[in-house]
């Protein structure tokens, strides 16, 4: 029966819709429900990391993000009081470690967009929009999911449920995965605007600022093409109303701090988060697998948490397709857990909280000792290029593929 191979997902974002690619062209049924009413237009997620492209460019992928992207070779530091060049990387020192020594600003409803398409080669993946998982019921060999289309409650079977439904998933939560971590303290302000802040101000497509006040990331996606808009990213008072801080004065007031111009700025686009620091205690449950926000989410400074994402379907539809089409041992599933999870934790949640702490370091000592490290590292080719391939998630994707249930 067809149930005892078909695969269901929940979430019809880039995750899901590359786990479900995956094992189409592997040969597997795929049925995955989303719950909006098409794809979503979500201008967060740009950055895609050289061992994201690795794993995009097997899928035949990576030259379409590329061209519809924007290719970024470099990243900067800034010490913003100062107005000083702390630090900058070049991804060419990457060129005998990957063949994508470079990052590609794609935004992630592109992402989504490039992946629908080519699910449309396979007749073996359904995709379906206005769907809502609501609950699931596990059995030794299949699992019900309770799915609601129109308004009516529909029950659907299959051998295995991937949640790829985002930070607040419905799949972890019905199958009682506990989400561990924290909260920030502080929401994230995102202001886009077309300010060429390259030709202005010097800055390249990917910049971080230093601020002991109020640090800022700037970075600069295609958008629908030339000139591109940038976006840039403050942290904001937890307890400030959301009128208060994203209202015209406010956000001309903050932009107009941090780049002083003599022109108003054009904001395209303005948008407030909360950031949380959460792994999934496990991100595989029977017959349940958790991939992308589902199983983590981190703070956005650095951009590992889509490609992360992107990395677990990779490594979830491999494994899975093998347990599937080949008969392996559903084990793989276990190692699939052990490998993301723990790459997830010592990589993805370190890193970026990292990220964070560099950035807003408030003791002039720290601030000091920081800036002068990421100087020191950058004028040495040996240690940036150990600190890039990190920072390319390069060195993550090794420690993942070392990882066996025997040795962790």
């Amino acid at each position: 029966m067809m149930e005892d191979r078909r695969v269901l997902i929940s979430g019809g974002g880039p995750v899901g819709l590359f786990c479900a690619l995956l094992l189409g062209r592997r040969g597997v049924p795929v049925r995955l429900f989303d719950i909006n009413d098409g794809l979503q237009n979500d201008p967060r997620a740009a950055t895609t990391h050289p061992a994201t492209l690795e794993v995009m460019g097997a899928a035949g992928l990576a030259d379409e993000m590329a061209r519809v992207g924007l290719v970024a070779p470099l990243f900067q530091f800034w010490d913003r009081p100062a107005q000083r060049k702390v630090a900058e990387f070049d991804h060419a020192l990457l060129k005998d470690d990957t063949a994508y020594p470079y990052v590609v600003q794609c935004e992630q409803f592109k992402t989504s967009r490039i992946l629908l398409d080519a699910l449309k080669a396979l007749p073996n993946v359904e995709v379906i929009f206005k769907a809502e998982l609501t609950g699931l019921t596990q059995h030794a060999d299949s699992v019900d999911a309770v799915v609601k289309i129109d308004g009516k409650e529909q029950t659907h079977r299959g051998a295995w449920l991937i949640g790829a439904d985002g930070g607040r998933s419905t799949v972890r939560k019905a199958a009682e995965i506990p989400f561990e971590g924290f909260t920030w303290a502080e929401r994230f302000l995102v202001l886009t605007t077309p300010f060429d802040f390259e030709a202005r101000l010097g800055y390249c497509y990917r910049t971080y600022f230093a601020d002991p006040e109020e640090w800022c990331n700037c970075f600069k996606v295609a958008a629908d093409g030339p000139p591109g808009l940038w976006r840039t990213v403050f942290p904001t008072d937890n307890e400030a109303s959301e009128e208060s801080l994203m209202n015209d004065e406010a956000v001309q007031r903050r932009l107009q701090k941090f780049f002083p111009s003599d022109q108003p700025y054009d904001v395209v686009h303005r948008n407030l988060y909360t950031t949380h620091q959460r792994v999934a205690s496990t991100f595989r449950k029977g017959r349940v697998l958790l991939a992308g926000d589902s199983a983590h989410v981190n703070n956005s400074i650095g951009g590992m948490g889509l490609n992360g994402g992107l990395q677990d379907a990779d490594n979830l539809a491999r494994k899975l397709a093998d347990v599937i089409t080949e008969g392996a041992s559903d084990t793989l599933m276990d190692l699939y857990s052990l490998q993301r999870r723990t790459v997830c934790i010592e990589f993805v949640q370190e890193q970026s909280i990292a990220n964070k702490k560099r950035l807003e370091a408030r003791d002039p000592e720290t601030r000091r000792q920081n800036l002068d490290e990421l100087t020191r590292i950058a004028e040495d080719p040996v240690k940036a290029r150990g600190f890039m391939q990190r920072a390319a998630m390069l060195t993550m994707q090794s420690r993942a593929a070392s990882i066996t249930l025997d040795h962790a």
